[in-house]
């Protein structure tokens, strides 16, 4: 069985993210969405909600599961689940510049590789900071994002 981790905080997950985690469910025969907190952001949704968008969101795709990834390495966690490989999306040359050092040490720290899919054009100028955004200055951004969101950042 090849298992591979999908990382992200997912504040909120958004369809750039789906398409993403989609794609690797072609690929593996398993997918973990690990939900992360880093704790110097300041997020709109609890861990919980976060786990629960993605739960609802991704649930209906074929070896597809989400958890909270809790504290420590990305690296221990995908070690500590069986998965081989990290799949991340990629939006432009600065994610990439950005992605390169965590892949390389990630590699060093367990072996595990990281997979770079390249987002869809349709979904590469999405953030789930500038969907907040908008949305909070009163702009529509529900085409953007899964029912699952759009339900619950309405009331927020």
């Amino acid at each position: 069985m090849r298992r591979a981790v999908c990382p992200g905080s997912f504040d909120p997950i958004h369809n750039g993210h789906v398409e993403i985690i989609a794609r690797a469910a072609s690929l593996f025969d398993e997918v973990i969405v690990a939900v992360s907190t880093n704790y110097s952001k300041k997020y709109r949704f609890s861990e919980d909600e976060r786990v629960k968008m993605v739960e609802e969101t991704v649930g209906g795709l074929r070896g597809v599961s989400a958890i909270p990834m809790g504290q420590g390495l990305l690296a221990e966690f995908c070690k500590d689940h069986g998965a081989e490989a990290i799949v991340k999306g990629l939006r432009s040359t600065v994610d990439y510049a950005y992605e390169i050092p965590m892949a390389t040490m990630n590699r060093h720290l367990t072996g595990v590789e990281t997979v770079f899919l390249q987002a869809d054009t349709r979904f590469t100028h999405l953030s789930s900071s500038l969907l907040k955004e908008v949305q909070t200055l009163g702009g529509d951004v529900t085409e953007y994002l899964p029912r699952a969101v759009v339900k619950r950042i309405t009331k927020s």
